[in-house]
């Protein structure tokens, strides 16, 4: 059989990680993100829970499924001696190993890239922290709003007419996750020439201080919306909210060319050029409000088609789900009940990455993991009886802090 076909006739996705193995001692979700996106490649995430499992088990909304899926679960007391017989055995036989307490956690329970290292050379190892693992803050406690107003993205306005505002997307964690899947594969090519694990160090404040970067640099010192367009924002219609992407100067003649019969004023000279548009941003925001909540969704997304204005619904999530284009892409996809969308790649003209498995209970997978690593019925029963592998209870402390 060629490559090619090879390609062309794999059931489970692509797999291009198929044997790398990532034992994950990560919570809540930055590392947890990263391992999501290795275990959707086919690496075998061993998730390391402590007794009680991933706070983030708990949540109301469902973080712990989406960023969970494709791994296994074992639960280990890690402040128990015994437990560190496990993770030596378990550290052999990895590739990556990856962590997100507060500096200086894993070094008192012997766990740290020191520590695991000297039983696997070629281990690496990803630390994900707040502020680094080194500097004045690296012990400031800290989440999501606290990284992003560190990294100077809470200056930055996401719309004309308003102060600046959180998202309501958890950007720090998701930039650092995605940083650390990038450091990680980085560092596994770079072991194929020199045989050596290296340890990674990654702060969610510096991922999201390097999104800040992307959009202003560091000239900035005030609020600023000069990265916006007054025309480039979200709109109410008259029964519900359109985002315009009206960037360029032809989607702008486009627009105003679809809302010429409701609002001809907007082909006025003072809006003429983009640096005019800018010049008079509130009159024309205001503007295009009141324009386009006279006419329903139907009726604009009709003539933004007709005349190509970049234009969208604001959706939920489950219309997202349900649109035609994100049916056509395979993005979604569904295993016991639940609805995931596995790392978005399309690879050789198909859907890659798979859906194996959801979100395994806690410890769920722990006598399969240590059968795997080599361990005998009789130790894993003794395991169990130490009470190592901890109880699989919601109940108790969940986390070392």
């Amino acid at each position: 059989m060629t490559e090619n076909a090879e390609r062309s006739d794999r059931p489970e996705g692509w797999q291009p990680l198929r044997g790398v193995k990532v034992l994950d001692f990560s919570l809540l979700l930055p590392g947890p993100f990263a391992t999501v996106a290795l275990g959707d490649l086919g690496a075998d995430v061993i998730k390391v829970e402590p007794p009680g499992g991933d706070a983030a088990r708990e949540f109301r909304f469902p973080l712990f499924k989406m960023a969970n899926r494709n791994k296994r679960s074992i639960i280990l007391d890690l402040k128990r001696p015994e437990a560190m017989r496990v993770v030596e055995r378990l550290t052999r036989g990895v590739d990556v190993a990856i962590e997100g307490f507060r500096p200086g956690v894993t070094e008192r329970i012997g766990i740290d890239f020191a520590s695991l290292s000297k039983i696997n050379p070629r281990l690496i190892y990803c630390s994900l922290s707040g502020y680094g693992q080194n500097g004045p803050e690296r012990l400031v406690p800290g989440h999501d709003l606290n990284y992003l107003s560190a990294a100077g993205a809470m200056v930055l306005c996401g719309h004309w007419l308003e102060p600046p505002r959180r998202s309501g997307l958890p950007v720090a964690d998701l930039a650092a996750g995605a940083y650390a899947v990038i450091a990680i594969l980085s560092a596994m090519h770079e072991r194929e020439r020199t045989g050596k694990g290296v340890y990674l160090d990654l702060s969610l404040a510096e991922a999201a201080m390097s999104f800040t970067a992307a959009r202003h640099g560091f000239e900035l010192d005030h609020v600023s919306r000069e990265h916006l367009w007054p025309t480039n924002d979200l709109f109410d219609v008259a029964d519900g909210a359109i985002a315009l992407g009206i960037v360029e100067e032809k989607f702008w003649t486009n627009f105003v060319a679809a809302a010429h019969d409701l609002a001809p004023d907007l082909a006025d000279d003072i809006y003429a050029t983009e640096t005019q548009r800018r010049q008079h941003g509130d009159a024309l925001s205001r503007r295009m409000r009141e324009v386009l909540r006279a006419r329903t969704m139907d009726d604009w997304m009709a003539r933004f088609n007709q005349h190509d204005v970049p234009a969208q619904r604001v959706l939920t999530p489950t219309q997202t789900a349900e649109s035609p284009q994100v049916k056509a892409r395979e993005m979604v996809m569904e295993r016991d009940g639940e609805r995931h969308i596995p790392f978005p790649v399309w690879a050789d003209g198909r859907r890659g990455a798979a859906l194996h498995r959801v979100a395994p209970p806690a410890g769920a997978d722990a006598s399969a993991i240590l059968a795997d690593f080599d361990f005998t019925g009789e130790e894993i029963a003794e395991l169990q009886n130490a009470g190592v592998l901890g109880a699989q209870t919601s109940n108790e402390a969940r986390r070392i802090s």
